[in-house]
């Protein structure tokens, strides 16, 4: 009889610990497959590592296992989470949790799980009773002064996917050192029994409240705070195509829309409600282009209209695509794009308002790897501009930190589709950003002009600003390691990066994982560094910037880069071609896509 080895006996135990825990008939077959197949490489996949809760909450694949989204995961991140609270929130039981779902399988079965997990320790819930744009969450936190909220979303992932998205007392998802606290939290709450799973009195529990109709009348009232032409938009010319991507988003725009006192929209009919298999787009994301916006455009060429907003499915991003009167081609906007407008827009509405807040008191914020236009409208105009990591919890802790200094945030965005009007909600938030920046369409179309036009006057007087952004798709983990070791050590030493790419000399590195930033004095970077993520930044000669980083939720290493015409005598179509050829080059030196079988983003 053979020994079993060390790692064999641990994955066993793990197995037969799940199939302990887990009730749910779907996942425990899953795992008596694996078994009965021998599958042991799908097995240690599956429980030799625990999903990470980071900042961003869980997000995976939903499947049996430790390492997957499933009810045994979702029922232990909830008790170890209602733990945390007891243990760090003493007003806990007074003022509550805000949960959320989506559309996507599980979502609403998660949450419910979730509610009940707060309720047994005495935890009273705002539980919406309908699926709600994530959005709602955010503002109904800080609405009603909840100490945490949960949105069980995936938001614009593939269909196989779903999250646990968390905000904490501020209104803003939770940064470090919650993370890793709740985390701990969560593994010290592991063990489950019958109440675990009780989930049928959860809605008519006397803790159970339904925030639904306050959280959308408070909503939609601090919206109209943002409206400029309410009346004008009543007779707009300018009729809008909608998709919610298969999402949530159908029923709160047509609030929106009434909020602004615009016409009914026509909207995208297979997709306009929720249904989680996605079934007419490959990825629900509409900044993947024209592989989600097919239909909408379909939609609109046959009703004769040229404008098209969309959201993805939980409703915190935007997208727009207009159709050029001109030559009839049709535009999608990428979100630099969307913010040049937006951020000009906000700017124009401040000085219609003939605000007693001074441009040196008024901020813009936007992430690291979004465009500078904002800085360029801020040297310009005199306000200023705040500069954060990646992700918008950085965005909205920095605007809640300017705002308790008592600075006024006009706009804030990063470059995924991701807005932030105002701090109407401390995340991005495609419901209100749609109508603000329909508003702002309708404004230009009483003009005779359109979107692409303004963005040419745009970018005329705050100077061009060109990207080249996508990404490239890696699931493996080592690969990728390996791929940002070697561009840190291009010479054989540590921090020794390249010092020139596709001709184009380097002026400086900036390394987010490691902390080196050579542009300071002391070779130490100013933002905040995160080891368990990968984000080199290099500046060149030509005023070119060029970002790789991975993603926090997706298997992908992302490109970002960005030249700015601004002082320079190149025409627009000079820097395109330049900043063209230095992406090809970083792409083919240092990620090295055909060697490292990198698949590229799918068009």
């Amino acid at each position: 009889m053979h020994k079993q080895q060390p790692d064999a006996l641990l994955l066993n135990s793990k197995i037969e610990e799940w199939m302990r825990w887990d009730r749910n008939e779907k996942t425990r077959g899953e795992v008596h497959t694996l078994v009965t197949e021998g599958n042991v490489a799908e097995l240690e996949r599956r429980f030799m590592s625990r999903i990470e809760f980071g900042t961003a909450g869980l997000r995976g694949r939903m499947a049996a296992g430790i390492s997957m989204m499933n009810d045994v995961v979702v029922i232990q991140t909830s008790q170890g989470l209602s733990n945390y609270l007891l243990a760090c929130q003493p007003e806990v039981k007074e003022r509550g949790v805000v949960v959320g779902f989506d559309g996507r399988h599980n979502s609403k079965k998660w949450a419910h799980f979730l509610a009940a997990a707060m309720i047994r320790k005495g935890i009273p819930v705002y539980l919406f009773t309908n699926v709600a744009p994530t959005p709602f969450v955010a503002f109904g936190v800080k609405h009603l002064k909840a100490v945490c909220g949960v949105v069980i979303t995936a938001s614009h992932n593939p269909k196989q996917d779903n999250g646990y998205k968390v905000y904490w007392d501020n209104g803003a998802q939770i940064v470090s050192p919650h993370d890793k606290k709740i985390s701990q939290s969560i593994l010290e709450s592991l063990e489950m029994d019958d109440a675990s799973w009780d989930i049928s009195g959860v809605l008519t529990h006397s803790l159970r409240k339904d925030p639904t109709a306050e959280v959308e009348a408070a909503y939609f009232d601090e919206l109209s705070k943002y409206v400029q032409y309410k009346q004008q938009n009543s007779s707009c010319d300018l009729k809008m195509v909608y998709t919610a991507m298969h999402g949530v988003g159908w029923n709160a725009v047509q609030s929106c829309l009434l909020t602004f006192g615009f016409p009914p929209c026509i909207p995208v009919k297979e997709q306009m409600l929720p249904d989680p298999e996605f079934p007419t787009v490959t990825f629900p994301n509409p900044e993947e282009g024209k592989s989600a916006m097919n239909l909408a455009i379909k939609t609109a060429d046959e009703n004769n209209l040229s404008f098209i907003m969309a959201n993805d499915p939980d409703a915190d991003r935007l997208c727009i695509a207009e159709k050029n009167d001109s030559s009839g081609e049709w535009k999608i906007f990428n979100g630099n794009e969307m913010a040049a407008l937006l951020g000009w827009w906000c700017w124009h509405c401040h000085q219609l308002k003939g605000s007693h807040k001074p441009a040196d008191s008024c901020y813009m914020v936007a992430s690291t790897v979004s465009s500078k236009i904002l800085l360029s409208m801020a040297e310009l105009e005199g306000f200023n501009f705040a500069e954060t990591l990646t992700g918008f919890k950085w965005i909205a802790n920095k605007t809640i930190d300017l705002e308790n200094a008592r600075k006024t945030v006009l706009f804030g965005f990063e470059e995924a589709i991701g807005f932030m009007v105002g701090s109407l909600t401390y995340d991005k938030d495609g419901v209100s950003a749609l109508g603000v920046l329909y508003e702002l369409a309708a404004y230009l179309n009483r003009q005779g002009k359109q979107l692409h036009q303004q963005l040419e006057t745009i970018y005329e007087k705050y100077g061009h600003h060109l990207n080249n952004n996508s990404y490239f798709i890696c699931h493996d983990k080592e690969k990728i390691k390996h791929i940002f070791t070697r561009i840190r050590t291009m010479s054989g030493a540590p921090d020794t990066y390249p010092e020139e790419l596709g001709g184009v000399k380097v002026k400086y590195v900036r390394d987010l994982t490691t902390g080196y930033d050579n542009e300071q004095p002391d070779n130490k970077a100013i933002l905040p560094v995160s080891s368990s993520s990968q984000m080199i930044t290099f500046t060149f000669v030509n005023k070119a910037i060029v970002t790789l980083r991975t993603s926090g939720t997706e298997p992908k290493i992302k490109y970002y880069s960005e030249i700015r015409g601004t002082g320079s005598k190149l025409s627009k179509e000079e820097l395109s071609s330049s900043l063209n050829a230095l992406v090809e080059a970083v792409i083919n030196e240092l990620l090295e896509p055909k060697k490292n079988q990198l698949l590229p983003k799918s068009e």
